[in-house]
């Protein structure tokens, strides 16, 4: 057998097991089936028998026939503004391209800091790091302002020194680096604020200051390490790059003065800054922003409508992650994630605080393989763990705080486990495969962080 059937036949077999073997006590019949269509979706997806798309499709075909969602229910996920932020940011990233503004942009880093290709890496980081403070949307920033400078400076490499590997290391030094700086900042993820009222709501006051403070080092030590990392673990051919600086010089010398689309691009990319930053004072979001931008584009030439239709990466996602937005969101509506949250109490009862806050800190953090959505993350498991983190004896603002920085972080270990993941993903870069490892890798590097020097820094705080 070749190694498709062999694929298919183990997804089906976990489908299978799960949906026929009884359902543990406290969990709706409806909620086990939808977990093992779940399950056997997750495994597809990485194991690819078929497309992922094709993956998803099979997965709401059968959540409809056996009636376990209808099909309103089955393709709510189609509607979600986080989806669609994540496939207008794929056309954006276009306007960048066929502007020459992306080129222009990438020339300009690599006369910076172009020496090497880790230098690279760590200027995609720094990019991020910049405007992670002000855009409270880690998709908007990730997807809007460093894929598209991402894609420019793989463009130059893969296209001019045919490195294929140097697309991978950027991409995943540009997504990890997004995952660290949202948990950096009360204003860099949409759920951080979400987290701060779950704390309020606990006699917790979370302020902005208190928590930049809280993760300035531990954050630092993570952009510091996880970029260096990458490039041992995922290393692209072309390392050195003596002449890149001359070589971007030159071409940024041949591109002459900005052009008209590039200036209209310009102009589109600041107002999109200000309105992701500023939008929500104005009831603006994010993706009602990222409308207005595309249509500018449209409207000017810089994006042809042609260009939306050819863009199969964005279509391809947006099958892809629209079913896994909505069958971790039901998942959750049937009360699964209740019961694992109450199960997990159970096991940490009566623990030493320090081992039960431990405990509490990894199920809460490996439990984000079943979410596609830090925010649904959050609004389903953040409370009670909290709840249950206080009650142990867990310090109530480090109980907050670490909770919090988790819930950015746990965004780097799928493909689809943030709004930004599936746009940085859908470069091509990065098999599968590679994704998956890397996540789980940065991912334990990541506690080990935040939990160690963390803690110490914590300590030092007088948080505990």
């Amino acid at each position: 057998m070749n190694r498709k059937v062999i694929s298919f036949i183990a997804v089906m077999t976990v489908g299978l097991v799960l949906w026929f073997i009884p359902h543990p006590t406290g969990v709706k019949l409806e909620a086990w089936r939808l977990f093992a269509i779940f399950a056997a979706t997750i495994v597809g997806v990485i194991l690819k028998p078929f497309p992922m798309g094709a993956v998803a499709i099979f997965a709401l075909t059968i959540s409809v026939f056996t009636k376990t969602l209808s099909f309103e229910e089955a393709f709510s996920g189609f509607g979600n503004d986080i989806v669609w932020l994540v496939v207008i940011a794929f056309f954006i990233s276009r306007g960048f391209l066929a502007s020459g503004l992306g080129q222009r942009i990438a020339y300009t880093v690599m006369s910076l800091i172009g020496k090497n290709s880790l230098g690279l890496g760590y200027g995609l980081v720094a990019t991020d790091l910049l405007i992670a403070p002000l855009i409270p949307s880690m998709t908007a920033r990730g997807g809007g302002v460093v894929y598209p400078l991402l894609k420019s400076l793989a463009d130059v490499f893969t296209g001019k020194s045919h490195d294929p590997k140097m697309g991978a290391f950027l991409t995943l030094c540009a997504f990890q680096g997004t995952v660290v700086t949202s948990a950096m900042f009360l204003t860099s993820m949409a759920g951080n604020p979400l987290i701060a009222e779950f704390a309020r709501s606990q006699g917790i006051q979370v302020t902005w200051m208190s928590w930049a403070i809280a993760a300035i080092i531990p954050g630092f030590i993570s952009l510091t390490l996880v970029p260096y990392l990458i490039y041992r673990l995922a290393p692209p051919t072309v390392r050195k790059t003596p002449h890149a600086r001359e070589m971007a010089r030159d071409n940024l010398l041949k591109m002459g003065k900005m052009k008209g689309q590039e200036w209209i691009m310009l102009f589109t990319f600041f107002l999109l800054m200000v309105l992701w930053i500023a939008g929500q004072f104005w009831g603006i979001k994010a993706t009602w922003a990222a409308l207005g931008g595309l249509c500018i584009l449209l409207l000017t030439g810089v994006v042809r409508w042609k260009d939306i239709l050819e863009e199969h990466a964005a279509w391809d996602t947006f099958i892809w992650f629209s079913t896994l937005i909505t069958l971790p969101a039901y998942l959750n509506r049937f009360g699964f994630m209740t019961w694992f949250s109450e199960r997990v109490v159970d096991q940490v009862h009566g623990a030493n605080w320090m081992l039960g806050f431990l405990m509490i800190i990894l199920v809460y953090f490996y439990s984000h393989y079943l979410f596609a959505s830090n925010v649904g993350h959050i609004s389903a498991m953040y409370a009670p763990f909290l709840i249950v983190a206080i009650a142990l004896g867990t310090p109530p603002e480090l109980a907050a705080l670490t909770l919090g920085f988790c819930s950015s972080l746990f965004g780097g270990l799928t493909h689809y486990g943030s709004g930004p993941a599936p746009i940085f993903f859908g470069a091509g870069f990065v098999p599968i495969g590679q994704w998956w490892r890397m996540g789980a890798i940065l991912g334990f590097v990541h506690i080990l962080i935040w939990v160690v020097c963390g803690g110490l820094w914590w300590k030092i705080l007088g948080l505990w």
